[in-house]
């Protein structure tokens, strides 16, 4: 979210959004010259991703946040709440009180930018052909769930899911749930390169470099029927090789906001008025990281290593020492702030000790040091995460149980490798799809998880997520929630560490950046505008 890889999230540097604008009082709403987002977000074509602004392929925060913008849904979540609205649709809701047929129907006069119409039968077709490609490491565990999509009518769609899921209208609120064009998209294969087109509030011209997209032009669509209200009527992204050189554009005026990713320090340099004329907002943010564990893998293999890495690793120090606060200790896979949230890990294992660890080798017959290598990527998760691992390094080794080495590899090459358990213990971000437990949850598990894990709990699969998954009022599922991160806690598949706290900083000039990033860390950057502040 990605997510999002991946994040999960997918998600990419510290996981922190954090906008800032020039001055200027150019015009208000959609007047004005183009809003310049900076980014550090890495989008590239590769030969293993040759696609990465095609929803079939891409279930990354980075590339999400320009895909976003670009391509409708049947549905988009709201300024506030948790609950979906319509936008390509007019209506949408059960038909079933077991949650396992859902029905939409698209508002009249709906169009591609190209000017193709839009009908019952590109939805049809945009979800047929997400399933058939079957993209490996795409999103495929947030469709995957769909038995059959219809056009009951030429604006009517009607889709059966091969179990119950309460948490459907979420997912199709997601750009995986993008619509296409079918006469402009190939039904059988991905889009390979930069060029995206749908019927969204904007429309996109890329530039590239050497295979990675350096800058994103989205002008206002003018065609767009939708829910959202655009307040500008050009942005254009420019993507940075690092954070200092982000920040350097801004001082200079060259980009008239941030967003994605700052280091630590300068959130805290921003945020401590090291630019007199920037404001910066902290809020509780949604994002996690976690350690993931190829638990066929021979030096994680045994539960109760995995275990005593959970009773050695000091979360608050990462926190304090590595993030300067920027993000918060993390117990669980549901981060606070999420309904169904408990302290599992700690719950558990309490607080960091060396003679707990010990005790949970010698019982189960470890012999110690445990060797293994922690593998990482910085250039997709930023500079800062190159002292986490060297802290999580510091801090398994200093208890002599492990020897523990790091590695940090490419993101083009990390992720590949990481789907075919290459790795035996590596880091990974995620950013909630959509505001529920189970979007914290059912990815990380079953045949179809985005980690490809070959961790499998049968209670978790069959029992717990499904039976979550029938109950409307979300309220009635927390236990069941509850049961699962206590399962994570003690059988340890993935390692929780921490939580980001979002920041938005905003000069004078530039409008709506308190709503430009949603909970799921993807860009609405129709909420932009250039006015007065108040």
């Amino acid at each position: 979210m990605n997510r999002k890889t991946m994040v999960l999230p997918a998600m990419a540097g510290l996981l922190t959004s954090v906008l800032a604008g020039c001055g200027g009082t150019s015009g208000a709403g959609s007047g004005g010259d183009s809003i310049v987002v900076g980014s550090t977000d890495l989008i590239e074509a590769t030969d293993a991703a040759p696609a990465p602004l095609d929803p079939a392929q891409v279930y990354d925060v980075g590339a999400w946040g320009v895909m976003h913008n670009v391509f409708q849904t049947l549905v988009r979540m709201p300024r506030s709440g948790n609950q979906p609205a319509p936008d390509a649709a007019r209506n949408c809701g059960f038909q079933d009180k077991q949650s396992e047929q859902f029905r939409c129907t698209l508002r009249e006069g709906l169009t591609f930018a190209n000017g193709h119409e839009l009908t019952a039968k590109d939805v049809v077709f945009s979800f047929q052909r997400t399933l058939g490609i079957d993209y490996e490491n795409g999103p495929l565990s947030l469709t995957g769930n769909i038995d059959k999509v219809e056009a009951a009518s030429e604006l009517e769609v009607v889709f059966h899911l091969k179990s119950p899921d309460a948490t459907f209208p979420h997912k199709l609120a997601t750009p995986a749930a993008a619509l296409l064009d079918s006469e402009d998209y190939d039904k059988g294969k991905l889009r390979a390169g930069f060029e995206a087109s749908g019927s969204g509030p904007y429309t996109l011209r890329t530039e590239t470099h050497d295979n990675r997209l350096t800058k994103a032009v989205f002008t206002k669509n003018p065609d767009y029927k939708g829910a959202v209200e655009v307040k500008n009527s050009k942005v254009e992204m420019r993507f940075f090789d690092d954070s200092k050189a982000m920040e350097k554009a801004l001082t200079k005026g060259d980009i008239s906001a941030l967003n994605r990713t700052l280091a630590p320090e300068q959130i805290v340099r921003l945020r401590d008025g090291g630019q007199a004329d920037v404001k910066v907002t902290e809020s509780s943010g949604q994002e996690i990281r976690y350690l993931a564990f190829n638990t066929n893998a021979s030096s994680v293999r045994e539960k109760a290593t995995r275990q005593a890495m959970a009773q050695l690793i000091d979360r608050p120090a990462l926190a304090r020492d590595v993030y300067r606060r920027t993000t918060v200790p993390l117990y669980s896979l549901v981060p606070t702030g999420t309904s169904a949230h408990t302290n599992s890990f700690h719950n558990t294992y309490g607080e960091p000790s060396v003679a707990k660890a010990r005790k949970i080798l010698r019982d189960a017959g470890v012999t110690t040091p445990v060797k293994l290598t922690l593998s990482y990527s910085s250039d997709h998760y930023g500079p800062a995460s190159v002292k986490e691992f060297q802290t999580l390094q510091g801090q398994l080794n200093a208890s002599r149980l492990f020897e523990a080495k790091i590695q940090d590899v490419p993101w083009s090459k990390f992720r590949p490798a990481a789907a075919k358990g290459k790795y035996a213990a590596y880091g990974m971000g995620w950013y909630p799809d959509f505001p529920d437990p189970d979007n914290y949850i059912a990815p990380f598990f079953g045949a179809d998880n985005f980690l490809n894990s070959p961790y499998r709990n049968t209670m978790i699969e069959d029992v717990l997520i499904r039976r979550t998954r029938q109950q409307e009022q979300r309220t009635a599922a927390v236990k069941d929630f509850q049961q699962i991160q206590d399962i994570v806690a003690d059988e340890v598949p993935v390692l929780p560490l921490w939580q980001g706290k979002q920041y938005v900083a905003t000069r004078d000039g530039v409008t709506g950046a308190e709503w430009a990033v949603d909970d799921a860390g993807k860009l609405r950057l129709w909420e932009l505008g250039r006015g007065v502040d108040g």
